[in-house]
């Protein structure tokens, strides 16, 4: 089984204490059945403390915030659970967070949250180096159509060579028009020529009337996790510098795959663009509002469905009125 991953996946480090924005706050923590089964039965003072207070509902184990902390958070930033277990005692989300993994059965894609602050900086800054790629040297079986994961392995490199050759906003047009190539592909059509100069002709064409407020608005109306993202969501201070190609280069990969499971890769092209858009329209510094925007979106199931879904239902995310956003916006450096 083949394995894939960023270069820089095997650089992050937890800062720890450090962090500008630990996620020992703000979520429930989950606890995997059989974390959560060593907690409860582990002796002395650490497991009074754990018994007492982890939860259990229909969707299994977890620690409730208390505060908007997790109980298990020590005043210093650190775990309590690690420093008196080690690593080894943490549950699998605990353990695991920021590492992404996306198994299609014969190859697996390692990624990094965006929405850990250290990860947001190694996805932002590390230098752009080709995929690592590793053989697990076990035999898996593919667990997709093998003609519609060929489309989307295929399409999505041309999506990155498209972010890659053209400046931000043009990127950005390309991207949502060539989506719709990729997607007439998945639907059973035929290959077309793929002329850049007669797309963003076209998409002038065709742009329609904007307003930011419509945008926002779609963001204000999603599951809001922190009062700092209400804050920013109302206090606006557009810049869109060309290192958000970063972040739209971790949407692709994190996303664009996971259309095997429907065969709808449109409506994640618009919800990775949106998200782009939002954040530059926010402005201040890129990584921390990419980072705050990640943890609020990509981190809940529940606004990522609602996001995908607002692709076809919401008048921020028509074609119209996303052109007409990307072609209004003024590329800073």
């Amino acid at each position: 089984m083949k394995i894939i991953k960023p270069s820089y996946y095997d650089q992050f480090r937890c800062i720890a204490g450090a962090c500008p924005d630990s996620c020992c706050q703000e979520w429930d923590v989950q606890v995997d059945e059989k974390a959560a089964m060593g907690y409860l039965s582990l002796p002395g003072a650490l497991g009074d403390q754990l018994r007492q207070k982890l939860k259990q509902d229909e969707d299994g184990y977890f620690l409730e915030i208390t505060d908007r902390r997790c109980p298990m958070w020590r005043q210093d930033g650190l775990c309590q659970i690690q420093a008196e277990l080690g690593e080894e005692g943490l549950c699998h989300v605990c353990r695991e967070f920021p590492r992404l993994r996306h198994d299609y059965g014969d190859f697996v894609e390692l990624g990094l949250e965006l929405s850990c602050p250290e990860a947001a900086r190694l996805i932002f800054t590390a230098p752009w180096e080709p995929v690592v790629m590793e053989d697990s040297g076990d035999d898996a079986q593919a667990e997709y159509d093998p003609v519609d994961m060929e489309i989307l392995l295929r399409t999505r490199a041309q999506a990155l060579d498209i972010l890659d050759q053209h400046p931000l906003n043009e990127a950005m047009v390309l991207l949502l028009l060539y989506g719709y190539r990729a997607q007439d592909e998945l639907d059973g059509g035929e290959a077309t020529p793929w002329n850049p100069a007669e797309e963003l002709t076209f998409a002038k064409e065709v742009a329609g009337d904007w307003d930011w407020n419509t945008l926002v608005a779609l963001y204000e109306g999603l599951d809001i996790l922190t009062p700092r993202w209400t804050g920013r969501l109302h206090s606006p201070a557009p810049a869109f510098p060309p290192v958000l190609s970063r972040m739209i280069r971790c949407g692709i990969e994190r996303y664009w795959l996971q259309a095997i499971s429907d065969l709808d890769l449109v409506c994640r092209i618009k919800a990775i663009l949106a998200g782009a858009l939002l954040v530059g329209h926010l402005g201040n510094d890129p990584i921390t509002t990419a980072q705050l925007y990640s943890k609020e979106i990509d981190n809940s199931i529940d606004n990522i469905e609602a996001l995908l879904d607002a692709a076809y239902t919401h008048p921020a995310l028509t074609d119209r009125h996303l052109l007409g956003l990307i072609q209004s916006i003024v590329p800073t450096t």
